[in-house]
């Protein structure tokens, strides 16, 4: 397996009762039997996506397209359709702050939040004559996308590139009769069926996280063997598995018996490294998404170490214990630059690596929390290459479908979303 699941550190005095957890365990028995349904007859299709290759095609031939002759490729999409391309661009150091553009790539740049001068600004910077766009909208109607991708044009053709078009776009979206899909059509872009049955959130393992992947120089079809080892225990051919010897199983219980045990349940992620940033901002969205219903649900934290050290830690160790905590722990002993000095009082840190440092504070961090009787959970990864990214990918989905049918809520909709949307669409309108 491509992670490694420690949960041993949430059990026994003050933490969490070993025979809560223990029930709810064998609870996920019915939703793992429909998982296992689900593989076999397809009922799921996001179950279906790791041992997909057919749409691989269509996935490379529009990220040759993007790719062409580009200077900068700008990913317009919101939630689903954009946090899990740029988790998958972290794990090959392309979205991160502090990445310089790889020689001879084109520069990335991902448009979810609608921010008028962040848009603005990076348009601006661009030479719009070798910039590329991909729109992506599971429904073809994201208002947000929709803005950013009229606005984009209304460049390109201020630019004098109203007839190459079709060039500096791409497109994903659901088939049918959809605003996208008819601004796709009236511009010639290629487009890439978004599957029909994958809601937004979970599509990552679709051409919305392939596509990318691509750009990237990401393998896809390794992406999805790293998910297809997480569902292998679920193939029919697998025989009997009891709920113990699934982890998204075990993480389920794990999260439900958190959020009956404490007063005001939250969850903290909290990886070591940069490459893994963008990924537990994914499985937030995720999360609350699928889980925040009928009064339900517990509330994902994101944290990023060592930095947080310096900003949260001291609320976890010295505040409320109201959190169950995942820390995701890479190697990184020996990594980056070494330091040196010839100060009595830096010999400790002379002839170390950044990575030795960070190593030990993620150690630290750990057993600091496990002494002051914090519930932690531990996800050990040896590299977040592909394989590893797929797995935890697929991971997190299952164990978000394990727990919506722990506490009973739908976890492939959203329908206090729909309220804001209706609102927002109505007070546009009344601006005249």
């Amino acid at each position: 397996m491509a992670y490694r699941q420690d949960i041993s550190h949430c059990f026994g005095d003050g933490l969490l009762e070993r025979a809560d957890y223990e029930k709810l365990l064998a609870q996920t028995a019915p939703g793992l039997a429909r998982l296992r349904a689900a593989l076999s007859d397809g009922s799921l299709p996001l179950l279906q996506l790791p041992g997909t290759h057919a749409d691989l095609a269509a996935c490379k031939q529009l990220a040759a397209h993007l790719m062409r002759d580009t200077s900068a490729l700008v990913f317009l999409g919101t939630g689903g359709s954009s946090l899990g391309a740029q988790a998958l661009a972290q794990t090959v150091d392309l979205y991160r702050p502090v990445a310089p553009p790889a020689e001879g790539r084109p520069r990335f740049h991902f448009l979810d939040n609608l921010d008028p001068w962040a848009m603005e600004s990076v348009l601006s910077d661009l030479d719009l004559r070798s910039t590329r766009f991909l729109i992506v909208s599971k429904s073809g109607g994201t208002a947000e996308t929709l803005m950013q991708a009229l606005s984009a044009i209304g460049r390109i053709e201020a630019a004098g590139g109203g007839k190459y078009m079709k060039h500096h776009f791409g497109v994903i979206t659901e088939p049918g009769d959809r605003p996208l899909r008819r601004l796709a059509a009236q511009y010639d872009m290629p487009v890439v069926d978004h599957p029909p049955g994958v809601g937004g959130r979970y599509a990552v393992l679709s051409a919305v996280g392939m596509v990318p992947a691509i750009c990237f120089g990401l393998d896809p079809a390794a992406i999805r063997a790293g998910a297809a080892r997480v569902l292998d225990p679920l193939a029919p051919q697998a025989g009997t598995v009891e709920p113990a010897a699934i982890p998204a199983a075990a993480g389920a219980a794990l999260s439900v018996a958190a959020a009956r045990a404490l007063d005001a349940p939250m969850q903290v992620f909290l990886p070591y490294g940069d490459r893994l940033e963008r990924f537990v901002m994914w499985h937030r969205q995720l999360w609350a998404e699928s889980l925040g219903k009928q009064g339900k649900g517990t509330t994902p934290v994101t944290a990023l170490g060592p930095v947080d050290q310096h900003s949260q830690l001291q609320l976890y160790l010295g505040g409320p214990r109201d959190k169950l905590y995942t820390v995701f722990t890479q190697s990184l002993a020996g990594a980056g630059p070494r330091a040196v000095s010839d100060d009595p009082e830096l010999a400790w840190l002379s002839g170390r690596t950044i990575g030795d440092l960070a190593e030990a504070e993620q150690r630290a961090t750990i057993d600091t929390l496990i002494a002051n009787g914090r519930p932690l959970r531990r996800i050990a990864i040896d590299r977040p290459d592909a394989e590893t990214i797929g797995a935890l990918m697929m991971h997190f989905m299952l164990e978000t479908i394990l727990a919506a049918g722990l506490l009973d809520v739908d976890p492939f909709d959203q329908p206090a979303v729909e309220e804001g949307k209706i609102r927002a669409r109505r007070y546009l309108a009344e601006l005249g």
